[in-house]
Protein backbone atom coordinates (compact mmCIF):
# COMPACT_ATOMS: atom_id res chain seq x y z
CA UNK A 1 0.00 0.00 0.00
CA UNK A 2 2.78 2.04 1.13
CA UNK A 3 4.32 1.75 -3.12
CA UNK A 4 0.89 2.35 -4.56
CA UNK A 5 0.40 5.54 -2.62
CA UNK A 6 4.10 6.46 -2.60
CA UNK A 7 4.45 6.11 -6.59
CA UNK A 8 0.29 7.80 -7.22
CA UNK A 9 2.03 11.02 -5.29
CA UNK A 10 5.30 11.02 -7.51
CA UNK A 11 2.69 10.22 -11.03
CA UNK A 12 0.66 13.46 -9.89
CA UNK A 13 3.84 15.30 -8.78
CA UNK A 14 5.15 14.37 -12.10
CA UNK A 15 2.45 15.54 -13.91
CA UNK A 16 2.06 19.02 -11.95
CA UNK A 17 5.43 19.66 -13.54
CA UNK A 18 5.79 19.06 -16.61
CA UNK A 19 1.91 20.11 -17.21
CA UNK A 20 0.77 23.63 -18.32
CA UNK A 21 -1.50 26.08 -16.21
CA UNK A 22 -4.83 25.41 -16.51
CA UNK A 23 -6.05 29.27 -15.89
CA UNK A 24 -3.05 30.70 -18.64
CA UNK A 25 -3.97 27.95 -21.31
CA UNK A 26 -7.73 28.79 -21.00
CA UNK A 27 -7.65 32.60 -21.35
CA UNK A 28 -4.57 32.06 -24.12
CA UNK A 29 -8.08 30.25 -26.14
CA UNK A 30 -9.46 33.10 -27.89
CA UNK A 31 -6.19 34.05 -29.62
CA UNK A 32 -5.91 30.39 -30.93
CA UNK A 33 -7.94 30.06 -34.13
CA UNK A 34 -9.27 26.52 -33.37
CA UNK A 35 -12.46 24.95 -34.48
CA UNK A 36 -15.17 23.79 -31.82
CA UNK A 37 -17.54 21.03 -32.96
CA UNK A 38 -20.34 21.00 -31.03
CA UNK A 39 -20.03 18.03 -28.88
CA UNK A 40 -19.12 17.62 -25.15
CA UNK A 41 -15.46 16.56 -23.40
CA UNK A 42 -15.43 15.46 -20.10
CA UNK A 43 -11.96 15.34 -19.22
CA UNK A 44 -11.29 13.11 -15.65
CA UNK A 45 -8.53 14.88 -14.04
CA UNK A 46 -6.82 14.43 -10.52
CA UNK A 47 -5.51 18.00 -10.78
CA UNK A 48 -7.96 20.32 -11.96
CA UNK A 49 -4.86 23.10 -12.02
CA UNK A 50 -2.95 22.11 -14.80
CA UNK A 51 -4.19 21.14 -18.40
CA UNK A 52 -5.58 17.14 -19.05
CA UNK A 53 -2.84 15.51 -20.79
CA UNK A 54 -5.51 13.64 -22.59
CA UNK A 55 -6.41 17.74 -23.53
CA UNK A 56 -3.27 18.19 -24.89
CA UNK A 57 -3.49 15.05 -27.09
CA UNK A 58 -6.34 15.59 -28.52
CA UNK A 59 -5.47 19.21 -29.44
CA UNK A 60 -2.27 18.18 -30.95
CA UNK A 61 -3.78 15.17 -33.26
CA UNK A 62 -7.19 16.03 -33.99
CA UNK A 63 -6.73 20.02 -33.44
CA UNK A 64 -9.84 20.85 -32.62
CA UNK A 65 -11.49 22.03 -29.24
CA UNK A 66 -15.28 20.78 -27.96
CA UNK A 67 -18.06 23.33 -27.40
CA UNK A 68 -18.46 22.27 -23.99
CA UNK A 69 -14.90 21.20 -22.00
CA UNK A 70 -15.80 19.74 -18.58
CA UNK A 71 -12.57 19.05 -16.65
CA UNK A 72 -14.46 16.05 -14.47
CA UNK A 73 -12.63 15.46 -10.55
CA UNK A 74 -14.45 12.83 -8.32
CA UNK A 75 -14.08 12.71 -4.43
CA UNK A 76 -14.31 10.28 -2.34
CA UNK A 77 -15.72 11.76 1.48
CA UNK A 78 -15.38 10.11 4.76
CA UNK A 79 -19.11 9.72 5.18
CA UNK A 80 -20.90 6.46 4.12
CA UNK A 81 -23.49 8.54 1.51
CA UNK A 82 -23.78 11.67 -0.45
CA UNK A 83 -27.08 13.21 -0.92
CA UNK A 84 -27.42 14.20 -4.83
CA UNK A 85 -28.13 17.69 -4.00
CA UNK A 86 -24.58 17.80 -2.48
CA UNK A 87 -23.38 15.47 -5.05
CA UNK A 88 -21.60 17.94 -8.33
CA UNK A 89 -19.60 21.33 -7.51
CA UNK A 90 -19.71 23.10 -11.00
CA UNK A 91 -17.44 26.41 -11.41
CA UNK A 92 -17.47 28.24 -15.08
CA UNK A 93 -14.33 28.79 -16.13
CA UNK A 94 -15.07 30.63 -18.97
CA UNK A 95 -14.25 30.20 -23.02
CA UNK A 96 -16.14 26.90 -22.69
CA UNK A 97 -14.26 24.99 -19.58
CA UNK A 98 -16.05 24.19 -16.82
CA UNK A 99 -14.71 22.53 -13.58
CA UNK A 100 -16.93 20.10 -12.04
CA UNK A 101 -16.13 18.09 -8.52
CA UNK A 102 -18.41 15.17 -8.18
CA UNK A 103 -18.43 13.85 -4.36
CA UNK A 104 -19.48 10.32 -3.54
CA UNK A 105 -19.54 8.33 0.02
CA UNK A 106 -16.90 5.71 0.52
CA UNK A 107 -20.30 3.19 0.49
CA UNK A 108 -21.30 4.40 -2.81
CA UNK A 109 -20.51 2.63 -6.38
CA UNK A 110 -19.63 5.51 -8.57
CA UNK A 111 -21.67 6.21 -11.55
CA UNK A 112 -20.67 9.56 -12.91
CA UNK A 113 -22.73 9.62 -16.11
CA UNK A 114 -25.84 9.50 -14.08
CA UNK A 115 -24.61 11.42 -11.19
CA UNK A 116 -23.59 14.10 -14.26
CA UNK A 117 -27.09 13.72 -15.62
CA UNK A 118 -28.96 14.67 -12.25
CA UNK A 119 -26.83 17.06 -11.02
CA UNK A 120 -24.85 19.27 -13.34
CA UNK A 121 -26.28 22.79 -13.39
CA UNK A 122 -29.48 22.95 -15.90
CA UNK A 123 -27.24 25.49 -18.38
CA UNK A 124 -24.63 22.91 -18.65
CA UNK A 125 -27.17 19.84 -20.10
CA UNK A 126 -25.06 17.11 -21.17
CA UNK A 127 -26.85 14.94 -24.14
CA UNK A 128 -25.66 11.72 -23.77
CA UNK A 129 -25.06 11.06 -27.12
CA UNK A 130 -23.01 14.02 -28.33
CA UNK A 131 -20.56 13.69 -25.16
CA UNK A 132 -17.15 11.98 -24.88
CA UNK A 133 -15.03 10.97 -22.22
CA UNK A 134 -11.00 11.65 -22.29
CA UNK A 135 -8.97 9.38 -20.19
CA UNK A 136 -5.10 9.41 -19.86
CA UNK A 137 -4.12 6.09 -20.11
CA UNK A 138 -0.58 6.71 -17.79
CA UNK A 139 2.07 4.58 -18.61
CA UNK A 140 4.86 4.75 -15.46
CA UNK A 141 8.12 4.86 -16.41
CA UNK A 142 10.43 4.18 -13.46
CA UNK A 143 13.66 6.61 -13.80
CA UNK A 144 16.95 5.26 -11.58
CA UNK A 145 18.04 7.69 -9.01
CA UNK A 146 14.46 9.60 -8.15
CA UNK A 147 11.34 9.30 -5.79
CA UNK A 148 11.82 5.90 -4.42
CA UNK A 149 14.16 2.78 -4.57
CA UNK A 150 14.31 1.17 -8.20
CA UNK A 151 12.64 -2.09 -7.36
CA UNK A 152 9.92 0.12 -5.53
CA UNK A 153 9.45 1.92 -8.84
CA UNK A 154 9.52 -1.27 -11.06
CA UNK A 155 6.72 -3.10 -8.57
CA UNK A 156 4.27 0.47 -8.47
CA UNK A 157 4.69 0.18 -12.65
CA UNK A 158 3.46 -3.20 -12.35
CA UNK A 159 0.74 -2.10 -10.15
CA UNK A 160 -0.03 0.44 -12.47
CA UNK A 161 -0.48 -2.10 -15.34
CA UNK A 162 -2.17 -4.12 -13.55
CA UNK A 163 -4.68 -1.86 -11.99
CA UNK A 164 -8.43 -1.92 -12.69
CA UNK A 165 -10.20 0.34 -15.59
CA UNK A 166 -11.40 3.87 -14.61
CA UNK A 167 -14.32 3.83 -17.23
CA UNK A 168 -15.23 0.52 -15.76
CA UNK A 169 -15.17 1.84 -12.25
CA UNK A 170 -16.84 5.53 -13.17
CA UNK A 171 -19.57 2.99 -15.05
CA UNK A 172 -18.75 5.16 -18.13
CA UNK A 173 -20.27 4.01 -21.49
CA UNK A 174 -17.91 2.13 -23.63
CA UNK A 175 -18.72 3.74 -26.73
CA UNK A 176 -18.29 7.33 -25.24
CA UNK A 177 -14.39 6.94 -23.86
CA UNK A 178 -11.76 7.54 -25.62
CA UNK A 179 -8.61 6.66 -23.90
CA UNK A 180 -5.12 9.02 -24.95
CA UNK A 181 -1.68 7.25 -24.09
CA UNK A 182 0.62 9.35 -21.96
CA UNK A 183 4.09 8.42 -20.53
CA UNK A 184 5.08 9.51 -16.79
CA UNK A 185 8.89 9.42 -15.32
CA UNK A 186 8.74 8.78 -11.77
Amino acid sequence: MSTWQRGRALALASVRRDGLDLAGFIEALPAQALPRIARTAIYAVADASTVPQALLHNLKHNRVLHERNLLLTVRFLEQPVVDDERRAHVEPMGHGFWRVVLDFGFMEAPDVPRALQRCVAPSLAIDPMATSFYLSRETIVPVPGTGMAGWRERLFAAMSRNAGSVASFFRLPDNAVIELGARIRI
